[in-house]
């Protein structure tokens, strides 16, 4: 089956295919390959000056190969034919001395295709502005920021990015699909001090597909700067149980450890809190969670997380991951589907190298009817959370505690910042524990949630 999710073809569809077939030839019982290739811009700029400046192009191959279920991969950006027979060799040679797993191996047949629609990923506009002006979006968003308020006085800098990219898969089965995207993005991290001296910094960033989609970089360091100043003047607060309101900047690596927590390799494992909780209502009825690798945004561009197949070849499709608050499905590629009998869910996710991940791609929570200013008024005492610092969640038992710095709510008004805080609880309690979700849900990536209120954390401070 092959599928061509373009009409443009390149020789990295023939080279995919080809590698596929030496594979195939020297005797592998089944083969895999993905191909790259892209270009990137990418400028740094800091008080008005270029500090780092790339422009970079590559391409690269990968190859998995079966002997029975026998499986090893190699990968390599030598594309010469000597560079390709070393990758052939070297993943049969591998191939040879792992253990057998009799859960391994491609999906089937019938199972592979691709998304029917265009899924809008690739626009040649990023390419549009001349050298000079990405660098001056950098340093036009930098300016705005230090123009906002006396008090910036400096900055970690501002960035503008672009990128292309094509990525292809084939295997022995018959699958061979390729595609584009598209990236650009401007941001900015600008730097505060106070009256006594104490300095504060935040960021703020836009990022699209095409240019034409970014917001202006007077809108990226205007905000970036309005961020950095409510950050002034933070304390610390003493220990106590109060309700958080997770901004959506925040609130989406809450999404994300429900992912990690309901994908099948930790499912199989029985390292998730989640394990053995399918169809059982795991949070509150506010809570619907979709993984959607299909989606068209708002502005008709692709999500930043679409794709027209997986890392497996199977097509993108949207699944459920919890529904007015029950676990609906855990998330699978065939491996971990097979470990747990059931189907795949088309999240196979895939670099050049190494058997095929779990991934999301795009991942969000479902709006509510709030606003965030209603879902703040509503707060007699708590904290609204704007960043989170560290990883500490343990996905085995649930247990959450992350560094946190955001505003303090007192009497459903915003009052002062907070900093040096940590936030407590148990993913297990806080999912129950959502008492309100926004209707502010915006994709300024692959993971996006509203807003969200979760009641009863523990808050360890002064």
């Amino acid at each position: 089956m092959a599928v061509a999710v373009e009409s443009e073809s390149t020789d990295l569809e023939s080279l995919a295919a080809d590698v596929v077939a030496l594979a195939m030839k020297a005797g592998a019982s089944d083969a895999e390959a993905v191909a790259r290739e892209g270009d990137e811009f990418s400028v740094t700029v800091r008080m008005g000056e270029v500090e780092k400046l790339i422009e970079s192009g590559s391409r690269a191959l990968g190859l998995r190969v079966f002997l029975g279920h026998r499986s090893a991969s190699t990968s390599t950006s030598d594309l010469t034919a000597d560079g390709i027979r070393q990758l052939v060799d070297g993943a049969l040679a591998l191939a040879h001395i792992t253990e057998e797993d009799s859960f391994s191996g491609l999906p089937e047949r019938g199972e592979f295709g691709a998304w029917p629609g265009d899924l809008h990923l690739y626009f040649d506009d990023v390419y549009s502005l001349p050298g000079a002006e990405r660098i001056e979006w950098a340093k036009r968003a930098e300016a705005a920021a230090l123009e906002a308020d006396a008090r910036i006085t400096n900055s970690r800098g501002a960035s503008f990015d672009a990128a292309t990219g094509r990525r292809v898969l084939a295997n022995s089965r018959g699958f061979l699909g390729h595609y584009r995207s598209s990236y650009a993005g401007v941001a900015v991290a600008p730097l505060a001090k106070d009256e006594n001296g104490q300095m504060q910094r935040d960021y703020w960033e836009s990022s699209a597909r095409r240019i034409g989609d970014l917001e202006s970089p007077e809108s990226v360091g205007r905000e970036a700067a309005r961020r950095t100043l409510r950050r002034l003047g933070a304390r610390r607060m003493p220990t106590q149980q109060i309700p958080v309101v997770f901004a959506p900047e925040a609130a989406r690596s809450l999404i994300g450890s429900v992912f990690e927590g309901a994908s099948g390799n930790a499912i199989w494992r029985s390292a998730s809190f989640l394990a053995g909780k399918l169809g059982e209502e795991i949070a509150a009825a506010s809570l619907t969670i979709v993984d959607d690798n299909t989606m068209l945004l708002a502005n008709g561009t692709g999500g930043f997380g679409s794709s027209p197949f997986d890392g497996e070849g199977l097509p993108s499709r949207r699944t459920v991951v919890v529904e007015r608050g029950v676990l609906k499905n855990y998330m699978l590629n065939t491996y971990a589907a097979r470990k747990l009998g059931m189907q795949s869910t088309h999240n196979a996710s895939r670099g050049l190298a190494g058997a095929p991940g779990i991934g999301a791609g795009n991942l969000y929570l479902e709006p509510g009817t709030l606003t965030p200013e209603e879902i703040i008024k509503g707060v007699d005492k708590g904290l609204y959370v704007t960043s989170l610092i560290g990883s500490g969640v343990n996905l085995v038992t649930g247990d959450y505690s992350r560094g946190a710095t955001g505003l303090w709510i007192e009497n459903g008004e915003l009052t002062h910042a907070v900093e040096e805080v940590t936030i407590a609880g148990n993913l297990k309690e806080m999912l129950k524990n959502v008492s309100a979700v926004g209707n502010d849900l915006v994709f300024r990536g692959a993971v996006a949630s509203p807003t969200i209120r979760v009641d009863g954390m523990m808050l360890a401070g002064s």
